[in-house]
């Protein structure tokens, strides 16, 4: 539900699906997203300089009030499959917006790998928050 006219955190919501499954997290608080590009100049006998981009994935972030050991169990166990020679599959991440509008986008983010960057600080009572960062080979709108 937007806020005068606006899009706020809780307009989205984010679907993590591996392939035995959906990977459910309990409290996502931030999410952020980065287009990867390499952008250059060609001059050519002409003298002109030509702009050229080439587009090299995503890449972004969420964050997370621990609720329970699910992004632990996970990476631990893509550490486990990684020392006993098993492949790690990527992950499709799917973005749901609910848009000013009423209306609702759908971008869904495909070879995702995803990285526990932060398994979070534990110190007294304080939440444990922790981060998960990922890299992604595409965005595709899908609704």
């Amino acid at each position: 539900m937007s806020i005068n006219g606006f899009s706020v955190g809780r307009d989205i919501a984010l679907t993590v699906v591996t392939s035995s499954g959906p990977l459910t997290f309990n409290l996502i608080t931030a999410f952020s997203a980065q287009q990867e590009t390499r952008d250059y100049m060609v001059k050519g006998l002409d003298g002109v300089p030509r702009p050229v981009r080439q587009f090299n994935g995503w890449r972004g972030r969420f964050e997370l009030e621990r609720a329970d050991s699910t992004p632990d169990d996970y990476f631990s166990q893509l550490e486990a499959n990684y020392f006993a020679g098993i492949s790690e599959n990527p992950v499709t991440l799917t973005e749901t917006v609910s848009e000013v509008s009423g209306a609702i986008t759908q971008y869904r983010y495909v070879g995702v790998l995803l990285k526990l960057d932060s398994a979070g600080e534990w110190s007294g009572d304080s939440t444990v928050k922790q981060t998960i960062s990922f890299v992604a080979s595409r965005r595709v709108k899908v609704a």
